[in-house]
């Protein structure tokens, strides 16, 4: 059995009764559905071989009691999920990154972070990297809401779509950057945070914004390195260890930056914020 999904525009073939079902059986795939058609970028596989060992493990993170850890073994890159209670999730991309492998406990949770993962590191050679924002769409563009969790990003598109016609919701926690033919384009995806938000659109970037909670509204537009310092930290964490997958997102984010203007915006959870961002981006990008 195998099942396509494409996703930015890039297809991947999940192939094993198992993991078709398990990837199925997760919210927000439905709608990346797609029909078998030619050769995927990348196949999702189940594997029956013994797990790699880490030769070098690059990153270690926590949530909840899961303790994942990312690194490398010798022939590619691995990524390991040990949960509380149950057995690990494994997953492993060879080199050329076009075969992902997994392995053990597909626990609902655990496989959205692995697929998330597996995802990002077959795309990141092709200028395509998740963002974790907040993305609103309004007047055919969207616009990426960056900031730490707690910062107000959900706040802020709510304040967007409640007092600015025509404003939805495109993302709320991981949408897709992917550059084409040297212009950012967002892409809804079918990781979305806590928001069930799962668009299968795309639409061109008109603007990023990092948010910072203040006792008054503020806007100003970045220049290059302080743009580049606030989309950065909005990236897949566990690339940045990697030199690799770090020189692909800079040469994403890059391109991003000479495209599409990055402003801070410091602000109260109001309304006039949301006026002062959409006024600013639109008034400077126009229609």
């Amino acid at each position: 059995m195998e099942q396509d999904y494409l996703i930015a525009g890039h297809r991947i073939r999940v192939e094993g009764d198992r993991l078709v079902a398990a990837i199925g059986a997760l919210a927000g795939f439905t709608p990346f559905k797609v029909e078998a058609d030619g050769e995927p970028l990348c196949r999702f596989i189940v594997s029956a071989a013994e797990t790699p060992a880490f030769k070098e493990i690059l990153y270690t993170n926590e949530i909840d009691g899961i303790v994942s850890y990312f690194g490398y073994y010798n022939g590619g890159f691995l990524f390991v999920m040990t949960p509380p209670e149950g057995g690990m999730l494994e997953l492993w991309l060879d080199k050329s990154k076009q075969v992902a492998s997994f392995k053990g406990n597909y626990n609902l949770r655990l496989l959205r972070f692995a697929c998330w993962i597996a995802y990002g590191v077959a795309t990141a050679p092709f200028k395509t990297v998740a963002i974790h924002t907040s993305t609103i769409v309004c007047q055919s563009k969207a616009i990426l809401f960056l900031g730490e969790s707690g910062t107000g990003k959900s706040t802020h598109t709510r304040l967007w779509r409640e007092n600015i016609q025509g404003s939805v919701l495109l993302n709320d926690d991981s949408p897709i950057l992917r550059i084409i033919d040297g212009e950012p384009w967002i892409y809804g995806s079918p990781w979305s945070g806590k928001t069930p938000c799962y668009k299968n659109e795309s639409y061109p970037l008109a603007a990023c914004v990092r948010l910072s909670q203040a006792p008054y509204n503020q806007i100003k537009r970045l220049g290059v390195t302080q743009g580049y310092g606030a989309l950065h930290p909005s990236c897949p964490p566990d690339f940045a260890y990697s030199d690799e997958l770090y020189d692909y997102i800079s040469d994403t984010l890059s391109s991003l930056l000479s495209a599409v203007p990055v402003y801070h915006l410091a602000c109260l959870p109001d309304v006039d914020a949301a006026h002062l961002s959409h006024d600013t981006i639109f008034g400077v990008c126009g229609k």
